[in-house]
């Protein structure tokens, strides 16, 4: 996460493809290929936007485990 001045980031390592139904219910967002950039907290569902890190979370944990 990186609070800029013109938005807030959030980087969403395994892209978002995977979570087409998320996007569509998140808000006002744009995207780049891993970065989801939110102006305002106000814009977005914040239960969909933890549901999202979470389930990023998840995968990055998957696909990397600690040992």
């Amino acid at each position: 996460m990186s609070p800029r001045k013109a938005n807030l980031t959030i980087y969403v390592m395994p892209g978002f493809s995977q979570y087409e139904s998320l996007m569509t219910r998140l808000g006002k967002h744009s995207t780049g290929k891993s970065c989801l950039y939110i102006k305002k907290l106000s814009d977005i569902d914040e239960s969909v936007l933890e549901e999202l890190i979470r389930r990023s979370v998840e995968h990055m944990r998957a696909t990397y485990p600690t040992t």
